[in-house]
């Protein structure tokens, strides 16, 4: 009895081909954008762990915010030249808040930690051997005697709030409360500055905007035209 086996012609695996292919270039896009979801996921959790810790620090230290300027200075303060004009960078966080933080992986948003970004001296500040900060504090930025009145250094929460408010700035505005007065975020660099490094211009650690957390504790996100 003879069987007879039927192949696939050049035109029928051709076919089946582009079909994979074309289903790859839809999915892709949505694996991407699902992994990237859950990482921002994971870096908004890694915020509010700080937060935490910060209202942990501040009621054992009398309700101040910390005042790390020499540790600050100590960690090498704005080894740049161009953009930002200050250094956000919190690595002396990372040592304040170490007893309330047991985690360095918390100090790094996965979607940046790796990344060319991730390593730029404007970004990647060490703490600790193998441990590194990535996230920016602006309003820990400086390290002038006597505080600058935008900077928290040693005031408590209401007083920090009330500077900001005696001096509103386009930056930061005119905040009302605790909650509209952002702590840390998410690096940034606007495409709308000139002096950021055209490798960098417009670059951010999640696509089209960052993740902000506020003297509060909460955790929101903020879109931002000027980066891509």
């Amino acid at each position: 009895m003879r069987s007879w086996f039927r192949a696939f012609t050049l035109i029928e695996v051709l076919v089946v081909v582009a079909i994979v292919a074309l289903l790859a270039a839809i999915l892709l896009p949505v694996f991407a954008q699902a992994r990237e979801s859950a990482r921002q996921s994971v870096c908004t959790q890694h915020m509010r762990q700080v937060g935490q810790a910060l209202w942990m620090y501040l009621q054992d230290y009398d309700e101040h915010l910390p005042d790390r300027r020499d540790l600050k200075q100590a960690l090498g303060y704005r080894p740049w030249t161009t953009w930002p004009p200050s250094d956000p960078r919190c690595g002396w966080a990372a040592v304040v808040l170490e007893p309330y933080v047991r985690h360095v992986a918390v100090w790094s948003c996965p979607s940046v930690t790796g990344s060319v970004m991730g390593e730029m001296v404007q970004v990647k500040q060490a703490f600790v051997p193998d441990g590194f900060t990535r996230y920016w504090m602006w309003r820990f930025d400086r390290i002038d005697v006597p505080t600058p009145v935008d900077n928290f250094w040693g005031k408590t929460p209401e007083q920090a709030l009330a500077d900001l408010r005696a001096n509103p700035s386009p930056f930061y505005g005119r905040p009302e409360n605790l909650a509209e007065v952002e702590l840390m975020v998410d690096p940034y660099f606007p495409r709308t500055i000139t002096t950021v490094l055209a490798a960098l211009r417009g670059k951010s650690v999640h696509r089209g905007g960052r993740n902000r957390l506020f003297l509060d504790g909460h955790v929101k996100w903020l879109r931002d035209i000027r980066t891509e």
